[in-house]
């Protein structure tokens, strides 16, 4: 943490994202929270779920107009939700893209390129694994990844995208849990950029629309149904903006994301029975002395977490029979390679957040 007032603290990566007088800055960022977000959420029980829809692509037409948008999907509920809107708005006006940036869970390009396709939505696929982990590259502080991600995505990748589309606008599915744990100091969100005091146009060269801002996770995936997405989209578990780098504790490298990608599936395929509201794998940094064999096997450890919520500000880990975890832990250490131990999360959020990183 930086003094950057008398009597103020300001985080490193606010200084390092924001790139604007740390003066200035940390005023805001702990004086003003409220004025930051500038958002009136809308609660479920508040929700019109068929006027919301109206208004939002109402606003998508008025503020495109004639021009062109470009949209980032990458998924998960709240891009799925916002492709939707936007398609729906705006037709052929809008260039949807999925970003291969190699930190996706097993097969998930080619599912969601699939999947949009079955319902009338052509997504190209872009391959950014290069610009992705350049950037990771020798960064273990999460603060640090969250910013390397923030870096390749939108200066990097979809400037360009932008750029060869003659696309002012860019879409994606930030969220009102988004803004409030970013401004709250909890943890910077890769796709916070204008709460933080940037300007997108000076920066980038585009608008970033956001029409899900005033929404937490139930009140999308009920949009998101009446929008005609699939369950297998409505209803599957959040999935990080950062993606499995999120869930690698230290560094990034394609070999330590293989064999999170390989626990993630053996958790996501052995839990999602529970009806969990999220599960999930961590691989950790230190290595672990375990036996394998007979003999001394120094190697790594997978740490999961299985947590029931309703909103993502609060959570408690689900009560998983014991013989759901030891099969669960069989499956780890024998798929994948130089895993030699499994723990499970006890921990309620907060203290604990969901994702580790």
């Amino acid at each position: 943490m930086l003094s950057a007032v008398p009597g103020t603290l300001v985080p490193e990566w606010c200084l390092n994202i924001c790139g604007r007088c740390p003066y200035r800055h940390a005023h805001q960022y702990h004086d003003n929270r409220e004025d930051m977000m500038n958002v009136t959420e809308i609660t479920m029980e508040e929700l019109d779920i068929e006027q919301f829809i109206s208004q939002k692509t109402d606003e998508i037409l008025n503020t495109v107009g004639d021009g062109a948008a470009v949209n980032a999907l990458s998924g998960g509920v709240d891009s799925a939700t916002v492709t939707m809107l936007a398609h729906n708005a705006l037709g052929p006006k809008l260039k949807t893209y999925f970003v291969n940036n190699g930190l996706m869970r097993e097969g998930e390009p080619e599912f969601i390129v699939g999947l949009f396709h079955d319902l009338g939505v052509h997504v190209e696929l872009i391959d950014a694994r290069k610009e992705f982990f350049s950037e990771l590259k020798e960064k273990s502080d999460p603060e640090e990844k969250r910013e390397a991600i923030t870096r390749a995505f939108y200066p990097i990748v979809f400037t360009r995208l932008a750029a060869e589309c003659g696309a002012k606008f860019v879409f994606q599915g930030t969220n009102y849990t988004d803004i409030e744990e970013t401004v709250a100091g909890i943890k910077r969100q890769h796709n916070i950029i204008e709460q933080l005091g940037i300007d997108p146009v000076k920066e980038y060269g585009y608008r970033i629309l956001e029409p899900l801002l005033q929404l937490r996770k139930p009140a999308v995936r009920a949009v998101a149904k009446a929008l005609g997405l699939p369950a297998s989209i409505s209803d599957r578990p959040p999935f990080p903006g950062p993606a499995l780098a999120a869930r690698v504790i230290g560094p990034v490298t394609p070999e330590r994301i293989l064999l999170v990608r390989k626990a993630t599936a053996i958790v996501e395929d052995t839990l999602s029975s529970t009806g969990a509201f999220q599960f999930l794998a961590i691989l950790h940094e230190d290595r672990v002395t375990g036996i394998r064999n007979g003999q001394r096997d120094f190697g790594m450890q997978i740490e999961v977490r299985c947590w029931e919520s309703t909103d993502a500000k609060t959570a408690t880990p689900t009560r998983i029979p014991f013989t759901t975890l030891e099969a669960l832990a069989d499956r780890i250490i024998a798929e994948v390679p130089g895993i030699v131990s499994v723990t499970y999360n006890i921990t309620r959020k907060p203290p604990s957040t969901i994702e580790a990183v």
